[in-house]
């Protein structure tokens, strides 16, 4: 009999990751509002479809800044639990739709900007594209972003790293889709687009890290063979790299933006 495996389909593969997505991934930092109001002029004006938006960690950073933003979901479950961390901006500021990159259910030419947080990865980007220029206004921008762990910052990150590559299910499919120059550079159709990076980090308890492991799509789940022997692997690196009782995860905040060609 096969091993189970982590859902293959973009859409329904964080639906058992919820609960820990929401309490342990990292949020964005506020120095992206900089960035983009000085690369783009964004506002608090600025009309944003944060396109796969799930539980609505970017969304929180530009409505904090004032800004009207649709939350594009295709997973239920994400959707979900992304209306209840933003139900304080329910009404005027926050909608959340059931839509897809591919199809975001918005009407032609209505919002300036398009983002996408740690999502772009799961979109077919021919249709994507499309469907980004039928939203967007005529002077839109696009912002794509990923908070990449750097697997090389310290002993306990590389450990981390070895942990994700031996007992990853798909870890090494997943990260081969993650951006480069090559794919921006056709997504965005020419050159001419921004590459930004930002500090970003966390630091965490055994409980956050563990949360932090269990919300990645790629790990094995509850019930998997492999699942409590990763969990061992891990309590080991914690304890063997924990400085007053707490770990450190170092990250780059890469954004690609843009207009559209």
């Amino acid at each position: 009999m096969a091993e189970p495996q982590s859902s293959t389909e973009p859409k329904s593969r964080f639906t058992s990751r919820v609960g820990n997505y929401v309490r342990y991934r990292p949020g964005y930092p506020a120095a992206l509002l900089k960035l983009l109001g000085g690369a783009w002029g964004l506002s608090p004006e600025t009309v944003i479809a944060d396109v796969g938006s799930g539980t609505g960690l970017l969304s929180r950073l530009f409505l904090e800044n004032g800004n009207r933003v649709f939350g594009i979901e295709p997973n239920a479950a994400m959707r979900g639990a992304g209306e209840e961390f933003l139900a304080g901006f329910r009404g005027f500021q926050f909608h959340s739709l059931a839509g897809s990159a591919e199809a975001t259910t918005l009407p032609d030419a209505g919002v300036d900007a398009v983002v996408a947080g740690q999502a772009f990865h799961w979109f077919e980007p021919v249709a994507a594209r499309a469907e980004f220029r039928r939203i967007l206004r005529s002077d839109g921008w696009v912002a794509l972003i990923w908070n990449e762990r750097l697997t090389e910052a310290s002993a306990f990150s590389r450990e981390y790293e070895q942990l994700l590559q031996k007992f990853g299910t798909d870890y090494g499919r997943v990260r081969e889709t993650y951006p480069n120059r090559e794919k921006m550079t056709r997504f965005f159709g020419h050159a001419d687009f921004r590459e930004d990076r930002l500090e970003n980090g966390q630091v965490m308890d055994y409980e956050g890290l563990r949360g932090r492991l269990l919300s990645s799509s790629y790990v094995p789940d509850k019930g998997h063979p492999q699942h409590e022997a990763m969990l061992e692997e891990l309590t080991r690196i914690f304890d063997e790299h924990r400085t007053e009782g707490r770990v450190k995860f170092e990250y780059e905040t890469r954004v690609y933006s843009g207009r559209l060609g």
